[in-house]
């Protein structure tokens, strides 16, 4: 890595400060652990003359519900989302994606907005600068073509945050601020369909927080990893699950590692008023394994993670049944 390039620092209280922070300087970043955009700096992968923090605006540092939701800030660490008994008992899916992101060092300092909006990943573009320019660069940095899929005028860059397929479940949405006030979307639509400009934010928009609806879906989640102390998933799935008289009330399953983008899987309406045995899992796990179509954008191949991801959701589901 390259030494940390220098910076302006803004450190705002308010998220009117922030916003306004960002439109005095529009090249600037937030930042709040920065585990991510920090070594992503240092690599040269990412050029701007100043950061603005979030860590003192306090009002995106709370946990809390109302009658109808779970509230989460959006600088809430994951550390304290894993640790939050609410959460571990309502929504676990939620805390235990939460647990399973890299170390405890950097849970201790990331935020449930940096994990939502974590940059891409690809093993063409998160190398040194040097082993880049050898190579022209890619489609997601300076260069033109995506090594991934060369004839492809996208990038492939997987996404590979724990927290979003875990909120999807859950039927989550999250609240912005920015130029055009504040506004809430859906979790689904804050991402787009491309590695390079992977989110639907603005210029000057930040995840302020979570909204989560309270119902009684249960849900885990489970991940697949070289090194189960840091790594990023190879492929991740979260399954939610509502069970009325014993048969499927609502199946709902999500992933992430899997695309250039978390996702819902489609067609589970049909498992709706069945009972959960081995057969069903099997035809559940087959389901997720037809929608993941992963790029070589990791070390593991696209076939391995195919497996893996319907091998985990298939034993999540069994899981969930049973409790």
């Amino acid at each position: 890595m390259e030494a940390l390039p220098n910076f302006h620092l803004h450190r705002p209280s308010t998220i009117e400060e922030a916003t306004a922070a960002m439109k005095a300087e529009p090249a600037a970043r937030f930042v709040a652990g920065g585990t991510d955009l920090i070594v992503n700096m240092r690599r040269g992968l990412v050029e701007t003359p100043a950061l603005i923090d979030l860590n003192n605006v306090a009002e995106m540092q709370d946990i809390a519900s109302d009658e109808n939701d779970l509230i989460i800030g959006g600088a809430v660490t994951l550390d304290a989302l894993a640790d939050n008994r609410t959460v571990a008992h309502d929504f676990p899916a939620i805390a235990q994606a939460a647990a399973e992101v890299a170390g405890s060092t950097h849970r201790n300092v990331a935020t449930v907005g940096g994990n939502l909006c974590l940059d891409t990943r690809c093993i063409f573009y998160n190398q040194s600068g040097w082993w880049r320019e050898s190579n022209d660069f890619c489609l997601k940095y300076k260069g033109e073509i995506c090594h991934v899929a060369p004839k492809s005028k996208r990038c492939f860059a997987v996404f590979s945050g724990d927290l979003a397929p875990a909120l999807l479940v859950h039927g989550a949405t999250v609240s912005i601020a920015g130029s055009r006030g504040e506004r809430q979307i859906p979790l689904a639509d804050l991402y787009r369909g491309d590695g390079a400009e992977y989110l639907t934010l603005e210029t000057g928009d930040i995840v302020t927080g979570v909204s989560v609806p309270k119902t009684d879906t249960r849900s885990a989640y489970r991940k697949a990893r070289v090194r189960g102390a840091i790594d990023f998933p190879l492929a991740g799935v979260a399954v939610g699950l509502r069970i009325t008289d014993g048969r499927i009330a609502e199946l709902r399953a999500a992933l992430t590692a899997c695309d250039t983008k978390p996702f819902l899987i489609d067609k589970l309406d049909a498992f709706r008023g069945k009972s959960v045995d081995d057969t069903l899992a099997q035809e559940f796990g087959e389901i997720v394994r037809q929608q993941t179509r992963p790029m070589r954008t990791t070390m593991s191949t696209p076939w391995y993670r195919r497996r893996v991801v319907a091998r985990l959701a298939r034993r999540l589901l069994l899981e969930l049944s049973a409790s």
